[in-house]
């Protein structure tokens, strides 16, 4: 059973910095491309990074030069570093698979991050 475990939200200031964790089982990060999504508060969810079994990346144009996705193939988890948060960051953030898209028809808990001005 696949799944994916999302940890590290959390109330931040404007600025600061946060990373987030997306735990897998039942898949292995190694051999697919992976992604991070959001849904901000009244808004749909939408993409903003992804990586290729390689390492390649790809980063929507809100978050690029701010974020950054990685992943540990040892720990078969994959990371999104936020810096310079700002309160448009606010939303709950998902990790799921790149090829499903905003269409999944599987999410998992998400978790969620906040940023005051």
């Amino acid at each position: 059973q696949v799944q994916l475990a999302e940890s590290g939200g959390d109330s931040v200031q404007a600025g600061g910095s946060l990373r987030l964790s997306c735990a897998a089982s039942g898949i292995i990060v190694s051999t697919n491309p992976m992604a991070w999504y959001r849904q901000p508060p009244g808004k749909q969810r939408e993409f903003i990074a992804g990586i290729s079994r390689g390492g390649q990346t790809n980063y929507a144009d809100p978050v690029r030069g701010r974020f950054t996705i990685s992943k540990d193939n040892a720990k078969n988890t994959v990371y999104l570093q936020m810096n310079n948060l700002k309160p448009e960051d606010t939303a709950v953030y998902y990790c799921n698979f790149l090829a499903f898209g905003v269409g999944s028809r599987y999410w998992g808990q998400g978790t969620q991050v906040t940023v005051s001005s």
